[in-house]
């Protein structure tokens, strides 16, 4: 990120046509977003005509991992459409609040909220939100969010809901065939 690493990111512009042709013997892609300050590594798609190793592994994504995901990129959204100014910071107990709504029935209040906290902890890991310092536990929502989850994510991600929500209704049940997540 520039703010995080101000001296990294000139070296990363100003060096960047040699750092794509050497990441590129390498499998990756980087991706440079000038506007919102950030830079990071992405495989390249595969090519079966010419086989390479992968160096970034890909993980899947839990449940509540993508749903936290989606909903923070639909907040950042509408943060951009009504002000865009500043950085979005969002609050434990609005996140609980958003993903308690999708999130299955529980009686035991206690133990959703930890399933909250460790996707929370996921997404801080990922490096999608940033702790804020402070009294009250808040998270800003770093733009590199924008990068990953785009249209397509989204879309798929929907499919998987919509066919959760389709397993539910036949019968299935949470445990049935819902969506496991999407991978990175």
């Amino acid at each position: 990120y520039r703010d995080t690493h101000p001296q990294i990111w000139q070296q990363v512009l100003a060096l960047q046509a040699r750092l794509r042709d050497h990441m590129d013997v390498l499998g990756l892609n980087v991706v440079i977003d000038e506007a919102e300050g950030y830079a990071f590594l992405r495989s390249k798609p595969e090519d079966p005509d010419a086989p390479i190793p992968r160096l970034v592994p890909r993980h899947r994504l839990s449940f509540p991992v993508s749903l936290l995901l989606a909903l923070l990129r639909k907040t950042l959204a509408e943060f951009d459409a009504t002000s865009g100014e500043g950085r979005l910071v969002v609050t434990r107990e609005r996140v609980v609040e958003d993903l308690r709504v999708f999130l299955a029935e529980s009686t035991n209040e206690a133990k959703t909220v930890d399933q909250i906290d460790r996707s929370i902890a996921k997404a801080v890991e990922l490096g999608f939100l940033r702790p804020v310092p402070g009294n009250v536990p808040a998270w800003e929502v770093r733009r590199i969010l924008k990068a990953f989850v785009d249209a397509q994510w989204l879309g798929e991600f929907d499919a998987h809901l919509r066919a959760y929500a389709d397993s539910l209704a036949a019968g299935a049940g949470p445990g049935g065939a819902g969506p496991a997540g999407l991978g990175q």
